[in-house]
């Protein structure tokens, strides 16, 4: 006699095979009631490598595609991982859209990577294909999920907040020396630079620490933006060949560059009529041991910090142990000998088990999860307008006008 099964278990295809949602299967182990049941990607090497890594790790057997249509129509994949590449995003999921509409599938979610998109209209065609179906959509943000991020905000809104005013400024800063893959450089592919790939983390995070616990996702009405590019290093000489070599010479910054480091202001009025201001700064011309992430949170009485580079436990190596370059110590690793700090689990630390696990219980539970593509939109708005304001060199009332035909100038060379 079988025994009646107690749960449901999601299961779960990664479309896309290279570094973000291998991050996300090596901390799927945490996750609940989820098992990764397919990998898909064009190259058949990087989806083998990636679904032995799911074995070896013990969070599923997946299957291995090449073809996203094949995934959808496989009846063990209930949610999608959308881990591509800006420029296909929209194709891969049209195609999504085409086997679901036509009853080809099990899917009951889909999420997406952050950015949601290259720019406004790509992100609203997106927005508006998922809501064709009846698809559950998630939008990755992964710092909004990190653990301390979490604490510390429920910290200070239920010690101080309520007792003494909202907060009323908050800080968010991601830096480190470059991404991973050369499309990531490459304007025309990605959508931008520095600001759109890593500051729609810090607008994000900004919005949710700044937003209340329970409160509204829209409580808090942008009001005003700026934002200021600049490429501090990678259009430098020696470094233009670096990156040449780094990319396998698919990457001149002499000729076709993107910003490496951007900063933005946007302020919000809250639902008492105070302004409140989101400080972001990113950088790919940041030299350290690695990956940073900082945040603060200011109100009237209270302050938070946090800086992911302040762990609990640090690694010195002495000039005589010789090692090769890798990432052992944490992400985008610059140091191999000194004084590093050590990251237990970057998997955990940067918010991707409990993002993962929200997203899965909240499909489960035929909930919309607490970020979603329309989430996703407005932070892709929120890029476009910096990117717009900088060009136009003064702040600018949000929205401004032509913001869903607007391209950013290395995006349009």
């Amino acid at each position: 006699m079988r025994l009646r099964e107690l749960k449901k278990t999601l299961g779960v295809g990664l479309v896309g095979a290279g570094f973000i949602n291998s991050f996300h299967a090596r901390g799927w182990a945490h996750v609940r009631d989820a098992d990764i049941t397919a990998v898909c990607d064009v190259r058949r090497d990087r989806a083998d490598q990636l679904a032995a890594l799911c074995r070896d790790t013990g969070v599923g057997n997946p299957t291995v595609y090449s073809n996203v249509s094949d995934v959808v129509k496989d009846p063990q994949v209930e949610a999608l991982w959308l881990g591509v590449p800006n420029f296909i995003k929209l194709d891969v999921v049209k195609t999504v859209v085409e086997e679901v509409t036509q009853g080809k599938s099990n899917l009951v979610g889909i999420c997406s990577e952050k950015p949601l998109a290259r720019n406004v209209a790509e992100a609203q065609e997106l927005v508006r294909l998922v809501k064709k179906t009846n698809l559950l959509h998630g939008y990755l943000e992964n710092q909004v999920f990190s653990p301390s991020l979490i604490r510390g905000k429920e910290f200070v809104w239920k010690q101080a907040a309520h007792r003494h005013g909202r907060p009323y400024l908050a800080r968010a800063a991601e830096e480190h020396s470059g991404p991973h893959e050369p499309w990531f450089w490459q304007g025309s592919k990605s959508g931008g630079g520095v600001l759109l790939d890593m500051m729609c983390h810090s607008y994000e995070a900004g919005r949710a620490l700044l937003t209340a616990p329970g409160e509204a996702k829209d409580a808090l009405r942008p009001k005003t933006i700026t934002g200021e590019t600049a490429s501090l290093k990678w259009t430098e000489p020696g470094y233009v060949e670096q990156l040449k070599a780094r990319t396998g010479g698919t990457v001149d910054y002499s000729k076709s560059p993107c910003e490496d480091f951007a900063r933005g202001n946007l302020t919000f009025e809250t639902p008492d009529g105070k302004t409140a201001v989101v400080e972001a700064t990113t950088s790919w011309s940041f030299v350290g041991a690695g990956l940073r992430l900082t945040f603060e949170l200011l109100g009237p009485e209270y302050s938070l910090q946090i800086n992911s580079l302040q762990p609990e436990s640090f690694v010195f190596l002495s000039s005589n142990v010789k090692r090769g370059p890798g990432e052992e110590v944490l992400e985008k690793q610059n140091a191999e000998q000194g004084l590093m700090p050590l990251i237990a689990d970057e998997s955990y630390t940067y918010g991707y088990q409990n993002e993962d696990a929200h997203m899965v219980q909240s499909f489960l539970k035929g909930k919309s999860p607490m970020e979603t593509w329309d989430d996703g939109l407005l932070v892709v708005k929120l890029c476009m307008a910096s990117y717009m304001a900088a060009e136009a060199g003064r702040k600018l009332d949000f929205p401004p006008p032509g913001l869903e035909k607007f391209i950013p100038a290395c995006a349009r060379s």
